[in-house]
């Protein structure tokens, strides 16, 4: 999806086919709430993107997204997620990820999304935990691979360490 759209359209965009998604119907009081901005500036993009052909707006009834519209917010609900998830599998706090996802979504290639959803893909269906998530756990707690056979290291690392992650790093070298 390629689009001539500013990151903000696309934000009203996406926030529109979410609250679409979970109302059926759309307000403008719904779009404020939604990205914390008052009716006015709401009012004022609702109307550029309606006549840019994203949305029908009709003061009174509401709102609703065309096809394109919706395909486009469709797109940056689903890349917004797909980058939450990543983000929050490399241990990023909830909030911290949101905020860089709604900041990323806009900018990263097509191809890039799609290969970041592939990974998040993999992790989530693994039948298994995949055990390099916790050593990637332990790394960013410690600053040192749990795996690694200096000994003088080891004992170091599991003086640092508490149970749970001694017993996550007591599988290193087995397969993942």
């Amino acid at each position: 999806m390629k689009s001539d759209l500013s990151r903000k359209a696309e934000d009203y965009l996406e926030a529109v086919y979410v609250i679409s998604q979970e109302k059926g119907h759309v307000r403008i009081r719904d779009i404020c709430k939604e990205l914390g901005t008052k009716p006015p500036s709401v009012v004022e993009m609702v109307k550029k993107l309606n006549d840019r052909g994203y949305l029908i707006y009709k003061k009174n009834e509401g709102l609703y997204l065309t096809a394109e519209g919706e395909e486009i917010g469709r797109v940056i609900k689903d890349r917004h997620d797909t980058i939450f998830a990543f983000l929050k599998f490399i241990g990023v706090p909830e909030q911290i990820a949101d905020e860089d996802a709604c900041v990323i979504e806009h900018e990263l290639h097509p191809k890039t999304v799609e290969q970041i959803k592939s990974l998040v893909s993999f992790i989530e269906t693994a039948p298994d935990h995949p055990q390099w998530l916790d050593h990637f756990a332990i790394f960013c707690e410690l600053g040192k691979h749990p795996c690694i056979k200096d000994a003088r290291l080891s004992q170091t690392m599991a003086a640092q360490m508490g149970a749970e992650m001694r017993r996550k790093a007591d599988h290193c070298g087995s397969n993942d």
